[in-house]
């Protein structure tokens, strides 16, 4: 093997050696300076001389973002792409069939919202194409979503509907929250690297006669419920928390529905009023 092709067989082994450890052209160029395009161009070209390639807009998102994820196979065969995406935790996000184009070319948009994209951390975008062609892109998130809206104070969980329950949280960070109705119930969604506790001050009008806690769907002893306030000490890892009371605000479905009813009963009963009323008289 003379000098040249030992420097041609170099080159192509980096080129694949840097490819694999940053699995997509936005992990090696996102966020370069102007001085880099023509390295970052050089990414490109390489990943789409691969059977499959696949890159983002980005490589860090926080969880209200879009990520952009694009690609490109050598060989157009007529099948789609399938794109999987697994969390920190390696459990699927989401999974989907892309098209793709004439030239190759595939795209589509992932939307970070959500409590699939709940988590911190990083997220494996996975392209497969035919029966052995794939490859990867890796992305950051980062700032666990929030359960606080422009309705509430950033010390309020927001319950949706203009109705806010003041709070505190130390260990982990809240996510989501809800209302169930079938149990007389809020439930709160939690993301906790380690122990802490949630307190909870709901007004009486929103929830009241607290009585019970659930911590990922088990009764918690771990508990002190003080009048309408309840604190709960949670363990890592939990991410439900249900606080049972004897009543719960109902929901605007439910309001509706009874609303509904009486409306129905009423003019039942105005039109027998008033069939009787013009019924002929012997």
């Amino acid at each position: 093997m003379n000098n040249r092709t030992s420097f041609a067989l170099l080159a192509v082994l980096t080129a694949v050696g840097t490819l694999t450890m940053s699995s997509a052209y936005a992990q090696a160029c996102v966020g370069c300076e102007e001085a880099d395009d023509g390295r970052m161009a050089a990414n490109q070209m390489l990943l789409m001389d691969m059977p499959v390639s696949v890159w983002t807009d980005r490589t860090t998102y926080d969880h209200n973002d879009k990520i952009l994820v694009q690609g490109k196979v050598a060989h157009v065969s007529g099948f789609p792409v399938i794109l999987t995406v697994t969390s920190p935790l390696n459990s699927v996000v989401t999974i989907a069939q892309i098209d793709v184009g004439n030239d190759g070319s595939f795209e589509t948009t992932l939307n970070t919202e959500g409590g699939l994209w709940k988590r911190d951390g990083t997220y494996t975008i996975k392209v497969n194409y035919g029966a052995s062609q794939n490859n990867k892109a890796l992305v950051e998130l980062t700032g666990e979503a929030s359960a606080i809206s422009d309705n509430c104070s950033s010390s309020e969980i927001d319950l949706k509907d203009g109705y806010c329950v003041p709070y505190s949280i130390s260990g982990g960070m809240v996510t989501g929250a809800s209302i169930n109705n079938n149990d007389n119930s809020i439930i709160i969604r939690i993301s906790a690297d380690e122990d802490g506790t949630l307190t909870l001050t709901p007004d009486e009008s929103i929830l009241s006669g607290i009585f019970m806690v659930l911590v990922d769907g088990q009764e918690w002893n771990d508990v002190e419920i003080d009048g309408n306030e309840v604190t709960i000490m949670f363990p890592a890892g939990a991410e439900k928390i249900e606080v049972v009371g004897t009543f719960v605000i109902p929901e605007f479905g439910t309001i509706a529905v009874m609303i509904l009813a009486v409306a129905i009963i009423s003019i039942i009963a105005v039109s027998a009023k008033s069939r009787l009323s013009i019924m002929p008289r012997y």
